[in-house]
């Protein structure tokens, strides 16, 4: 029997309360994104409202201005999973048990029930698209025969979106609160050349979606600056990273610009591309997708947590400022440039090693590993990148950061150990029946 974890997102008693104050129902071209994946595959996203509804949000997160800055996407994308997840298996009465406890009338539209779930997150969260989502919507709806079975599904998609999203309201995801360098070596600071204010500063506070806490499987501090490890790390991305690298390839350096974009934006396209190759029907997609961005949410939260905590400087200002770090083995160049521009938080873990380390794990559980898919980088367009397994996508995503000069390897270690921890986790208590 498949039910969400109960821990995912608040106490049962308050899911209750929440359900009977939510009864009632309510009423594309990916822009900018990784991959084209009707024209990469043999199967289309035509038929499948799951994945039409997540490029859809795909979109909406690449578009300027839709949603406030100090939003982290991966919630997005976990909540529209989580409600398009439950909508859907509320539809199937061999799974009558959920987080939310729902359950839709027999023969309930799961077409339906996904698409006003994901219509009604992403109007919630994307007020100023709701012309276009409202369309969209609309189409979706048409599509179907107009009975009592699309009835339902609506009603049940409506439910789930209008609690979760009650649920996720006092989530800790509000205004960060600022950050103060202390000047120390080591000590993260703004980095040129816009020093901006470091981002997400809050986000370890978030409550996270599966896992019992942010810093749960927080992993143990990077090396001490004066150690011969974080020599040997910061030495090796000094010379592999810098804009005007002569050691770098040309591969390499086509790596580090090909996966610059957000990196949960190229998972959830990949997973776009491997579902439909799949031809998995609507149930199966839902889970996948809900299994997925759960994961990305929580790693996303863990890795701010360590990230805050350890505060790691990061390579630019590591390099430029070696002379303060009382290592013999590295040696200051004040020029220093990494070859693309510093994202403003700590250095350690990193992001896309954290990331993309999360959903190999996850997608491997439901596909294997060794899996076929092609991608394609709105960063570097005309390039494409082939794969013959997720393992390897995660690990060039991650390798990337170095080539880019953004990351050392103690971040990209770091990040793919705390990614693996966290998919698996996910694996074992998003959508069973374990409550511990």
């Amino acid at each position: 029997m498949r039910t969400m974890h109960t821990r995912l997102f608040t106490p049962r008693r308050y899911i209750a309360a929440a359900l009977t104050a939510t009864a009632a129902p309510g009423v594309t071209a990916l822009a900018g994104s990784t991959h084209s994946a009707e024209s990469a595959t043999p199967g289309s996203a035509q038929g499948n409202v799951v994945v039409q509804w997540n490029r859809t949000l795909l979109s909406l997160v690449q578009t300027p201005g839709a949603q406030p800055a100090t939003i982290q996407p991966t919630r997005d994308f976990a909540i529209m999973g989580a409600a398009v997840y439950d909508a859907v298996d509320a539809t199937d009465p061999d799974h009558p048990q959920y987080l939310l406890h729902l359950k839709a009338r027999h023969g309930a539209s799961p077409d339906a029930a996904a698409a006003q779930a994901a219509h009604d997150v992403l109007v919630a969260l994307f007020p100023k698209a709701s012309a276009q989502l409202d369309q969209q919507l609309a189409g979706n709806l048409g599509g179907l025969r107009p009975d009592q079975a699309r009835a339902d599904g609506v009603k049940v998609g409506a439910q789930a979106t209008a609690t979760l999203l009650q649920i996720r309201a006092a989530d800790g995801s509000a205004a960060p609160p600022p950050y103060q360098s202390t000047g120390v070596a080591g000590d993260y600071r703004p980095t040129p050349p816009g020093f901006a204010a470091p981002v997400f500063t809050h986000w370890a506070g978030v409550h996270p979606f599966v896992l019992r806490s942010g810093n749960q499987f927080r992993p143990p501090p990077p090396p001490a600056l004066r150690s011969p490890a974080y020599a040997t790390a910061i030495n090796e991305l000094k010379s592999l990273g810098q804009d005007i690298s002569t050691s770098r390839t040309a591969e390499q350096t086509t790596i580090g610009k090909f996966w610059a974009a957000p990196i949960q934006n190229y998972w959830n396209a990949i997973t776009e591309q491997v579902a439909i190759t799949h031809r998995d029907d609507i149930d199966t997609t839902a889970r996948t997708f809900a299994l997925l961005n759960l994961g990305l949410a929580d790693a996303t939260i863990a890795l701010y947590d360590a990230k805050y905590t350890y505060r790691l400087w990061r390579p630019i200002t590591a390099i430029r400022l070696a002379g303060t770090d009382g290592n013999p083995l590295t040696t200051p160049d004040p020029t220093w440039t990494p070859l693309a521009t510093t994202p403003a938080d700590p250095s350690y873990p990193g992001a896309h090693s954290t990331l993309s380390a999360a959903a190999a794990t996850i997608l491997a559980a439901r596909y294997g590993n060794h899996v076929s898919f092609t991608v394609t980088s709105p960063t570097l367009p005309g390039v494409t990148r082939s794969f013959d397994s997720l393992t390897a996508a995660a690990t060039e995503a991650g390798l990337s950061r170095i080539y880019a000069g953004l990351h050392s390897r103690l971040d990209h270690e770091a990040g793919l150990t705390l990614g693996d921890q966290i998919g698996r986790y996910t694996l074992r208590h998003a959508l069973n029946d374990d409550h511990d």
